[in-house]
């Protein structure tokens, strides 16, 4: 007989959830999600699909789906449905989330063996914030028809690089030669043939370090390119800055309604980021690059206003390594253009897990690594390498925290608020002190960001992104 146990939680279980395990007289208790819950008891639940048909695959959270051993398994070449066909096949159920329940579908099931060595299993019920625990038993009754495998792999033996930049070269270099037909002895940069700087951002960078740069100095720079000259004077004019009047020049976008700083910053994230093609292939359900780095960059510009004027970091720099924070998308994409849309396809079947985790499997790198490492061959600031190099550690205290600080908080925001790829990640008090804002104000400065969405959208379009 089931045993039906609320814990006061807020989310109700869904009707069709109660009924089927009603109906297999299954024990079960529900429970608020939370993310002090073992991992390694949740059970991750991916819906996959080929010419053949739909495949349900269940594995443990603290593990990563890995596409090779399953395809050696089974003999198919399976990725993640498209994200439309599972959204119409929960509505039809009235769920929100795909619940790790084998009789729910008519698909065959295949679950990694490690899952029965739990004594307590953890389940999504189809209603985001709740789940289902029951006994490795009841759990076993579940999987009558379905078959055991081995196909994913223990996190405990994935461990990016997080703190220690200065083993980048060699672990790219290493990550390079694992992916060519013979080891390639020359010299990093001729082995990955990474583009030269684009000599407007030469120019520009020029201008960041001199003192005595004046608004004539970046005008006449912008103006000697046709295109950037144009998206600056559109930028000063959308709805976003509600300028008063018509934007008539560079200058009149930089004088009256930008500034100099943002200009220069600004301009250099466009002319760094036209140096590498938007891959072809992403993930599905990923946010367009350049929306993401406008929604990031709105938000550290933000927050930075927020932070008490004598402790902000530089909001020049701070601003561009918003724009600029997953640059090493593009370049994986650029140095690695066989394997990206491997892990992209990892990417989709693992949304459990960080992308670190799934680059730092595939490639031995990931691309914060390499995204910094390709900041500090082309000469940028310092500042603007460590901010990319360690914006995804809450707990960074080391040269130019500020910026890395910034970034973090504003990725993990804005993920935690639907915008970006990766799991939910909470927020450490600890960031917030050392940053000396609140969790209130932060709050505050996401949500102004949201509601200009339509406005935010436009801008990112301006950067030809067209996904």
């Amino acid at each position: 007989m089931s045993i039906a146990v609320d814990d006061g939680s807020n989310p109700v279980l869904p009707f069709l959830i109660e009924k089927l395990l009603k109906d297999l007289d299954l024990g079960y208790r529900t429970l608020t999600d939370n993310p002090d819950l073992n991992p390694a008891q949740r059970v991750q639940a991916v819906l996959l699909d080929d010419a053949v048909g739909a495949l349900l695959v269940l594995f443990p959270r603290d593990h990563l789906l890995d596409l090779a051993r399953l395809t050696e398994l089974t003999g198919r070449e399976l990725s993640a449905v498209k994200p439309e066909r599972l959204e119409r096949m929960l509505a039809r159920h009235e769920l929100q989330q795909l619940p790790g329940l084998p009789p729910l579908t008519s698909s065959p099931c295949l679950y990694q063996d490690c899952l029965l060595q739990q004594p307590e299993l953890l389940l999504e019920s189809g209603q985001p914030g709740l789940l289902l625990a029951m006994t490795s038993k009841d759990f076993k009754t579940l999987l009558s028809k379905a078959s055991a495998g081995h196909f994913s792999v223990p996190l405990s033996g994935i461990r990016p690089n997080l703190d220690r930049p200065h083993d980048d070269r060699a672990e790219i270099t290493q990550a390079v030669q694992s992916f060519t037909a013979r080891r390639i002895q020359q010299r990093l940069e001729e082995t990955i043939a990474i583009p030269p700087l684009a000599q407007t951002a030469q120019k520009i960078i020029k201008l960041r370090v001199n003192p005595d740069a004046t608004v004539d100095d970046i005008t006449g720079v912008v103006e000697t390119d046709p295109a950037l000259a144009a998206q600056v004077v559109s930028w000063a004019a959308s709805p976003y800055y509600a300028a008063p009047g018509r934007i008539r020049s560079v200058e009149d976008a930089i004088v009256r309604v930008l500034g100099f700083d943002l200009v220069i910053n600004l301009a250099l994230g466009l002319a760094l980021g036209k140096s590498m093609n938007l891959p072809k292939d992403h993930p599905q359900h990923a946010t367009p690059y350049w929306q993401q780095a406008i929604y990031t960059a709105a938000v550290i510009e933000g927050l930075n206003r927020a932070i008490p004027r004598t402790e902000r970091p530089e909001a020049g720099i701070s601003y561009l390594a918003g724009l600029l924070h997953n640059f090493g998308y593009l370049v994986l994409a650029h140095v690695f253009p066989p394997h990206f849309s491997l892990i992209c396809r990892h990417l989709e079947v693992n949304p459990h897990l960080h992308h670190s985790l799934i680059e730092q499997h595939l490639l031995g790198i990931t691309r914060e690594q390499i995204g910094a490492w390709l900041m500090r061959y082309w000469g940028m600031p310092e500042e603007l390498s460590t901010a990319l190099r360690f914006q995804h550690d809450p707990n960074y205290r080391g040269e130019h925290a500020g910026h890395a600080n910034l970034v973090c908080l504003a990725v993990r925001l804005l993920r935690n608020r639907g915008i970006g790829s990766g799991p939910y990640e909470e927020v450490p008090q600890e960031l917030f002190d050392r940053l000396s804002l609140t969790r209130e104000k932060a709050s505050e400065v996401v949500g102004r960001v949201i509601d200009a969405e339509a406005a935010l959208r436009a801008l990112a379009q301006q950067f030809g992104q067209t996904h």
